[in-house]
């Protein structure tokens, strides 16, 4: 009898079936490009202009006029509303200013502590302070040609012509000098248009020599 083959047992492939102990190959992928918003620009600085009004008043600080300084300040703070950093400046060295302008000097007693105040209230734009000033001291020296061409002064910024006119006028009769002060004094402006003005201020008609010690002490706005 003949023998019948037995069948082989399938084996698995040892091959296929034994794990690979390689890693796998990794394959780099390119790292992406990000694009990221370009970086803001610093802000920008002040603006010119506001650092020229902060300058004028620290200017005018330093001088200690006051006024001045706190009105260039109050301009900025109005103006400027932006600027930040110069603002905050700006207010403390307003209140300073304010301050110093609520103090008063002791009463002047003497004509010519009069005169000086009355002088330095119109340079800071106190119209009624000079006004009376001026007035105290013409009720003891009717004829001070200062205190009269002060009054004449005020009444000019206040565009009162006749008032203004009639106390140069006395003011020049007394001390002629006074004339080529006016003529150039910014207060008198207002009297331009006026040809008794021109007559009064004509420096051909008045005297030359030694200015008097009246003219001598007339502020001027541009001299201080």
């Amino acid at each position: 009898m003949a023998k019948r083959a037995r069948p082989r047992p399938v084996r698995a492939d040892r091959k296929a079936a034994r794990p690979d102990s390689r890693p796998a190959k990794l394959t780099l992928q390119p790292t992406p490009v990000v694009a990221y918003p370009a970086a803001t620009s610093a802000p920008p600085g002040p603006a010119a202009e506001a650092i020229a009004s902060f300058q004028r008043g620290m200017e005018s600080l330093q001088r200690k006029d006051y006024r001045a300084a706190s009105m260039s300040f109050r301009d900025l703070l109005e103006r400027f509303s932006s600027e930040r950093a110069l603002l905050d400046r700006a207010r403390v060295y307003l209140d300073l200013c304010e301050r110093e302008l609520q103090r008063r000097p002791p009463n002047p007693t003497t004509i010519e502590e009069r005169l000086t105040a009355a002088t330095a209230a119109l340079n800071n734009d106190d119209d009624r302070r000079a006004e009376s000033l001026a007035k105290s001291v013409l009720a003891d020296q009717p004829d001070q040609d200062l205190a009269i061409y002060l009054l004449a002064a005020v009444e000019a910024r206040r565009e009162s012509i006749d008032a203004a006119l009639e106390l140069l006028t006395r003011a020049i009769s007394l001390s002629p000098e006074a004339g080529q002060q006016a003529r150039y004094d910014p207060d008198f402006d207002s009297l331009h248009d006026s040809e008794l003005f021109w007559k009064l201020t004509d420096k051909k008609l008045a005297p030359t020599g030694t200015v008097s010690s009246g003219a001598r002490k007339i502020r001027r706005r541009g001299d201080r």
